[in-house]
């Protein structure tokens, strides 16, 4: 090559070498950057404070979330049953294992950005042809100096570490350590479920057993009746017309009690399915103090506070950052990346030679530097669905909020509406059950006709079934609002 040749190639290296300088932000950007993307932002969208009145001369704003679920609910049964659940329900074992396996994860991305040593034994025996170069040389040396010349035993430590530049190791590891702080707000999700719903699932029993002794009652007051009328009948003051009525509504009202009766058996069979176990005794309960349960009002504290206690929500608010970390990730997959690989031991053709030093020690270096290429459009791709899971993960905790918020409206309105419905309700059954005297009083001197008798029956029946049917009610939305606002789960 003439002087002439190497000063233009020279002169062409320093003018490619000055556009790249001078054109490089843009082609870094345009080629490290292909796609914009608006990484949306979460947004606490409910009010400020509850529009429903706290409770008259509150001075703090502590929601009752807060109370550990042990002093919240003070029947020593119900709590026992709690504790047995969270022993052996298998859906909460079940969250658990998930969250050994979402701490192998961090564990495992942890590693991925700490350089990978291994140590390697090995041995080789290549023959080559005769008619090759190595072969030619092959025949020489072993003619010469030694036998077996293509045998090779290895054996050293090697080296490979992918530089972490761009953080996309770690904000793997970080999205991954997030991830396993959603599964432990889920399974805090799961304690309170399952506290709420056993404690509902009691006062239900509770209350089944409340409609079978009223039930019982009026079957004592019906059969009493009956009685009457068939005595009656004989003495020509009745017709078998007021008979067959009083028959029918008994067994109307004896049906209603094997109906009862089942009822009570599937929800004892479902609370020992919650509790993860089966005991063929009864549920433990006292259910003759549940009409008499006081459902006192519960601070419900200020929005922002379901941040702090809803577990939904805390749990939404880790995958969004944990999605956050995943699209920083998998963009830094676009850019250069650097991987060191290094080694060094012993190699020799005899092993008798192996470790004989310095002459068969050996040892290497190599540095890469590489710019994804052909698989380009492969990345972006990915880039885009974390791009769109991120924007999912925040609808989702905008979602969890909102419906936190409204569960918490829903049922602090409907414990008050309750509390006035059972108060009317109660006032009800004690004018049926005056009226129940004062109809057979009247039945007596033919001043109320049997027909009479039947509806206030009937009506007081019905009445005290609704009684107690609102008061399960306002005892469930009580729980339910201790659920809404965050508890359960401490």
């Amino acid at each position: 090559m003439s002087r002439m040749d190497r000063k233009k190639i020279v002169s062409l290296l320093t003018l490619i070498a000055f556009m790249a300088v001078l054109h490089g932000p843009v082609f870094a950007k345009s080629f490290f950057h292909p796609l914009e993307l608006l990484e949306k932002k979460a947004t606490f969208n409910v009010p400020k404070k509850y529009d429903i009145p706290q409770l008259k001369g509150s001075v703090a704003v502590d929601s009752a979330a807060s109370i550990n679920w042990r002093h919240f609910f003070s029947d020593p049964d119900l709590v026992s049953l709690i504790e047995k659940a969270l022993a052996n329900n298998q859906e909460f074992n079940i969250a658990i294992q998930d969250i050994e396996i979402a701490t192998s994860e961090v564990k495992e991305k942890q590693a991925e950005y700490l350089p990978k040593v291994g140590l390697g034994f090995g041995g080789s025996y290549i023959h080559p042809s005769e008619n090759t170069p190595e072969g030619v040389l092959d025949t020489i040396i072993e003619k010469n100096f030694f036998s077996n010349p293509d045998f090779n035993l290895n054996l050293g430590p090697s080296l490979s570490w992918e530089v972490d530049i761009w953080k996309k190791l770690r904000n793997a590891k970080e999205a991954a350590r997030m991830r396993m702080i959603a599964q432990y707000e889920v399974r805090n999700f799961l304690i309170s479920r399952l506290v709420t719903e056993i404690a509902r699932s009691y006062y239900e029993l509770m209350a089944l057993d409340n409609s079978l002794q009223i039930l019982d009652a009026n079957i004592s007051i019906q059969e009493a009746a009956f009685v009457k009328m068939q005595t009656l009948k004989r003495y020509a003051k009745a017709n078998q017309l007021g008979v067959n009525r009083f028959e029918a509504q008994l067994n109307k009202t004896k049906s209603q009690r094997y109906g009862t009766s089942q009822r009570i058996v599937e929800k004892e069979n479902f609370l020992k399915f919650l509790s993860g176990i089966y005991d063929e005794g009864p549920i433990k309960r006292h259910s003759d103090q549940f009409m008499a349960m006081s459902v006192d009002e519960l601070q419900t504290g200020v929005p922002v506070q379901l941040l702090e206690n809803r577990a939904d929500i805390r749990q939404a608010e880790a995958a969004i950052k944990a999605a956050k970390l995943d699209l920083k990730s998998v963009k830094a997959q676009l850019y250069p990346n650097l991987t060191i690989n290094a080694g060094t031991g012993f190699s020799a053709w005899n092993p008798q030679l192996l470790f004989k030093t310095p002459q068969s020690l050996l040892y290497n270096a190599m540095g890469n530097f590489t710019v994804p290429l052909i698989n380009r459009r492969a990345i972006i791709a990915r880039i885009q669905i974390a791009d769109a899971y991120q924007t999912q993960t925040v609808l989702t905790y905008e979602q969890t909020l909102l419906k936190a918020y409204t569960d918490v409206l829903n049922q602090e309105s409907n414990i008050r509406n309750m509390q006035q419905a059972f108060d009317k309700k109660k006032r009800e059954v004690v004018l049926l059950d005056e009226s129940i005297g004062t109809a057979n009083m009247l039945f007596k001197y033919a001043k109320a006709t049997y027909v009479e008798v039947l509806l206030t029956q009937e009506e007081k029946l019905n009445a005290e079934k609704e009684l107690v049917e609102m008061k399960m009610n306002l005892v469930g939305s009580r729980v339910n609002l201790y659920r809404a606002l965050g508890g359960g789960w401490r």
